[in-house]
């Protein structure tokens, strides 16, 4: 375990912890909602730090980011939690897993999650010959401190760092994050609050504040959204969305439209109709220059949005050809906007 960060010490033992915008009052003994912080005799403790329950090496398109490095694998990983709750999660076997114990020395349920200290992430992780380490799977924002150190260790190796989130965070941990983090997707789960309360518990206002953040503090920016049948699939609603990231954020931030498949306590929809998808990306097209549609079989290339020429090939997940030349369209010359790499000195 480790002596969390962003909590306050209150009285009786209690503290309450500031990370994210729910702001447990913990008490002693118990853990915060995400299942990953807990109270022991009045201090916070990380009681994931250290104990990831999963690392693979994905495809970055896999995260999906379709501007950072394509064609480069990430070296991902992940704790068990989550502060969400969403009834449609895919990774819910780790991401809603809790540990009820009230023993001080009981940090986590599975016994077979052995301690990985982040020197040695990020030693497995250029072993692997990966060029980026994607926090991701459940809430990278839970592991917060895990997260911190082998993001510090990476940078100072060179090696890029991103998560995957849902963009639940407190301002002053995510500005703390934003120094050693080089790119976020962010899961735009829907726009109203009546969808964050009913499908995850949580509320709409703080991620789009993150969103904000990140891009006034330079982070690459990518977004997902899932668009569920009968719930977040209103066009004039979606529409909304997309004004909202064209004019806070700029439209040349790119959307993953991603299609919903029946998983968790949300078994009975049906998946997300090809034709809802089209229409939803015919609509972002409008206001966002990179509009991307994922879950289904046929993936999505870069076009160059001022000379409309193929700039990125994807197959399943992974980019068969490139024609970005340091940042710019080969075509026309136009800057496209990423993280790519740089093609001069070589």
């Amino acid at each position: 375990m480790k002596l969390a960060s962003y909590y306050k010490e209150q009285s009786n033992n209690l503290v309450k912890c500031e990370l994210c915008p729910r702001v447990c009052l913990i008490k002693p003994g118990l853990f915060g909602l995400c299942g990953a912080r807990k109270n022991i005799k009045g201090k916070l403790y990380s009681a994931v730090y250290a104990r990831p329950c999963a690392m693979h090496i994905d495809p970055i398109e896999k995260k999906p980011f379709y501007h950072f490095l394509p064609g480069s694998r990430a070296f991902s990983i992940a704790t068990n939690g989550c502060n969400f709750f969403c009834k449609f999660c895919q990774n819910w076997q780790i991401s809603q897993e809790r540990n009820n114990s009230t023993n001080d020395d009981d940090t986590n349920n599975n016994s077979d999650i052995k301690e990985v200290s982040p020197e040695e992430v990020v030693e497995l992780c250029k072993k692997q010959g990966c060029k980026i380490i994607s926090y991701t799977y459940t809430e990278p924002t839970i592991f917060f401190e895990y997260m911190l150190d082998i993001a510090k260790i990476a940078k100072k190796q060179k090696i890029k760092n991103t998560i995957v989130s849902n963009g639940y965070i407190s301002e002053e941990p995510l500005r703390e994050l934003c120094k050693y983090i080089d790119g976020a997707n962010i899961d735009l789960k829907g726009f109203t609050e009546e969808f964050y309360q009913q499908e995850c518990k949580a509320t709409l206002a703080p991620v789009l504040q993150t969103l904000k953040i990140l891009k006034e503090e330079k982070v690459w920016l990518e977004i997902t959204n899932l668009l569920i049948p009968r719930l977040n699939d209103d066009m004039k609603t979606f529409e909304k969305m997309c004004v909202w990231i064209a004019k806070e954020l700029g439209r040349d931030v790119p959307l993953h439209i991603s299609r919903f498949h029946p998983d968790y306590k949300e078994q009975n929809k049906k998946a997300t109709s090809i034709e809802s998808l089209k229409t939803a990306q015919a609509i972002a097209q409008k206001h966002l220059d990179y509009v991307y549609v994922g879950n289904i079989a046929e993936e999505s290339n870069t076009y160059c949005p001022k000379c409309k020429n193929l700039l990125i090939e994807r197959s399943m997940m992974a980019t068969i050809a490139n024609k970005i030349k340091d940042g710019k369209c080969s075509f026309c010359g136009k800057e496209i906007s990423g993280v790519w790499e740089s093609t001069k000195n070589q």
